[in-house]
């Protein structure tokens, strides 16, 4: 069984199939000859991994799955959200982006925060949605020089590492990504040795 995964980032595909059983193949966007950019201005995160999985799905009629991260800041009202790549512009520069967020929270008490993902996978001409979430709050500077986008101000929950601190394989155990990943892999196994 082949499953197109709407996105050219073959490092995260990689990640996804290591999961999965090997008897089913992650493609990407470039795998499949998808050249065109996916469509994404939905307001939720679910909107838009959802827009763009039935994009490709209605395009190639085939497996297919998205993704869509933002992260979440209570004292802002849940913003950035759905347009954290672009909080401080269409550019999406990471670091105009915390830096926006550094100056919104300067006097606020309230830091806390989580990253959120969410996949929607369209399988059998079904939609199922898997998310995961990393709960933590934004810290008053920058810390670390690894990850990307608001690693650097993002401090999960029982650590007293940002995401930027930490080696990647220990972010990827504990990220929002890697929550979904494995709500999407079991499903997966699930749904590829029924019981």
């Amino acid at each position: 069984m082949e499953l197109i995964f709407a996105t050219n980032n073959r490092h995260k595909a990689e990640e996804i199939q290591r999961l999965i059983p090997r008897s089913i193949r992650v493609l990407t966007l470039e795998d499949v000859g998808l050249t065109e950019e996916l469509p994404e201005d939905q307001d939720t995160l679910e909107g838009n991994a959802s827009q763009k999985s039935r994009y490709v799905y209605h395009r190639l009629y085939r497996s297919c799955f998205a993704d869509d991260t933002g992260l979440e800041i209570d004292a802002l009202g849940g913003k950035p959200g759905v347009f954290s790549a672009r909080y401080a512009g269409d550019g999406k520069d990471p670091e105009a982006n915390m830096d926006k967020v550094l100056k919104k929270l300067k006097d606020e008490d309230n830091r806390r925060a989580r990253f959120r993902t969410v996949i929607s996978l369209i399988l059998d001409e079904k939609e199922f949605f898997f998310e995961g979430v990393v709960e933590g709050h934004i810290l008053r500077e920058k810390r670390g020089d690894q990850g990307f986008g608001y690693d650097p101000i993002f401090l999960p929950e029982g650590s007293s590492l940002t995401f930027a601190q930490m080696p990647m394989n220990m972010k990827n155990r504990i990220s929002h990504r890697s929550r979904a990943i494995k709500k999407l892999a079991n499903y997966l196994n699930q749904y590829n040795n029924p019981s």
